[in-house]
């Protein structure tokens, strides 16, 4: 996820995190928002191609900018980055509507996917024409496609689900520890992993909780539902979603439980409950991984493993698009190209863990042998693998993310953290959506 900010939740937003595929990361490259590049390389390129990010990616960090470069000494590249999405998103329609100020390529969050493919097609280049459409999972490239068939992006990552758990807090609790174990026993339905909270909750360790926030569990059991905020149509269904009535019951279980540290996800709360293993559990996209190693530092090694999810789901992801306002749309199309490769998807995975669309690089993916110690050997490639092939085409919509942030950060924080009834959150939740939809 780049991690970052990429909190798709409304104010919170998948933003990162997203953005942090990745990410790992949060934060750490500087916004260059007027224009400047923050990025190293390069130099009496004939043509500058300018590439535009949010939070981090990993092109830079990989190496393949200026692997690229080498390849094409008359290429230069420059990467503009803007940690926020919610800053960087209005920033990038603003240039779109103008015709102008674009850079070459512009990445597109998957939040942002929807609206970019319903208001904005003409503005990019179709990209279908240059490339082969099967290297990506289908429901990846289902999103990036017009309904005429015009691709305006290429995938980058996803955001396969998994449930990464502290073994030594299990242990201490009587509950199994073996992953293959865990993934049967809640296998099929987010529920079942709720129901094994409260046995947790029996003899849970003092001072720890079965999982970080329900919120978390509402966003896991979303993303990997056939319809969400959306029907295949386009039109608004959230409130009569059989995902999100399922998402929101599991959610409320947590809420008005006793398992839940009662945490906002990159907070520095959060942050804190991840160093002093106050949570046993966190559903836990790919990106995740590095995040966590990160926040838990050296006292978690070897006591995080990771589980199959209950059931696929995705969080996360992007795409790169070229826009028709580039003055290099040949140079630009043929870049985004190749940064999107398996090759180089695997390479950007072992830098930082940014889980690949390209089914083709799943053979050679290689996570650091530090982060397979950190969660005790797990295999991570096939537990992310096999989630990204069967997360379902789920229809997605230009409000999902506000409709999402309405649920998680209005209607879940308020039976959680403020003690309202599941009715008296569901209620402020309909309430903000109905206002951001103009109903």
């Amino acid at each position: 996820m780049r991690t970052s900010i990429r909190r798709s939740r409304g104010t919170v937003a998948l933003m990162a995190a997203a953005a942090l595929t990745t990410g790992l990361l949060a934060g750490c490259s500087k916004d260059s928002d007027d224009g400047s590049s923050n990025a190293d390389g390069g130099g009496g390129g004939k043509t500058t191609l300018t590439v535009g990010t949010f939070g981090v990616f990993g092109y830079k960090q990989a190496g393949l900018y200026d692997e690229y470069m080498k390849l094409h000494p008359d290429i230069t590249i420059k990467e503009n980055v803007t940690t926020r999405t919610d800053v960087y998103w209005p920033k990038v329609l603003t240039r779109l509507q103008a015709g102008a100020g674009t850079d070459d390529i512009q990445a597109i969050e998957v939040g942002n996917i929807t609206e970019a493919v319903q208001t904005q097609a003409n503005k990019f280049v179709d990209l279908g024409k240059d490339v082969d459409k099967s290297q990506w999972l289908d429901w990846k490239l289902a999103q990036a496609t017009t309904k005429d068939g015009k691709l305006i992006g290429l995938g980058t990552d996803t955001g396969p689900m998994a449930v990464c758990y502290r073994k030594d807090l299990f242990a201490k609790a009587g509950l199994p520890t073996d992953r293959t174990k865990l993934a049967e026993l809640w296998k099929g339905d987010w529920s079942k992993y709720v129901d094994l909270g409260k046995k947790y909750m029996k003899k849970a360790p003092k001072g720890t909780k079965y999982v970080d926030s329900a919120a978390s569990v509402y966003n896991a059991a979303v993303g990997g539902a056939s319809e969400r905020n959306y029907d295949k149509d386009g039109k608004v269904v959230w409130d009569k979603s059989p995902g999100v009535k399922a998402a929101w019951d599991a959610a409320m279980s947590v809420a008005t439980s006793n398992m839940s540290a009662k945490l906002k996800q990159f907070d520095p709360t959060w942050d804190n409950g991840f160093a002093n293993a106050s949570f046993a559990t966190v559903a836990c996209p790919a990106w995740m991984i590095g995040y966590i190693e990160q926040k838990s530092g050296d006292s978690g090694k070897g006591k995080w493993d990771v589980a199959s999810a209950p059931a696929a789901s995705n969080w996360g992801g992007s795409f790169l698009g070229v826009p028709t306002a580039s003055k290099h749309q040949k140079e630009a199309v043929a870049l985004a190209k190749w940064l999107t490769a398996p090759a180089q998807q695997a390479k950007v995975f072992a830098k930082q863990a940014s889980f690949p669309s390209t089914p083709a690089a799943y053979a050679n993916l290689k996570p650091a042998a530090d982060t397979t110690a950190y969660f005790s050997d797990a295999p991570l490639t096939q537990i992310f693998s096999d989630a990204a092939k069967t997360i379902p085409a789920q229809p997605l919509g230009p409000k999902d993310k506000s409709i999402d942030g309405a649920i998680s950060d209005i209607g879940i924080l308020q039976v959680e953290q403020k003690g309202k009834s599941p009715a008296e959150g569901w209620k402020a939740a309909s309430a903000e959506i109905k206002d951001v939809l103009g109903q």
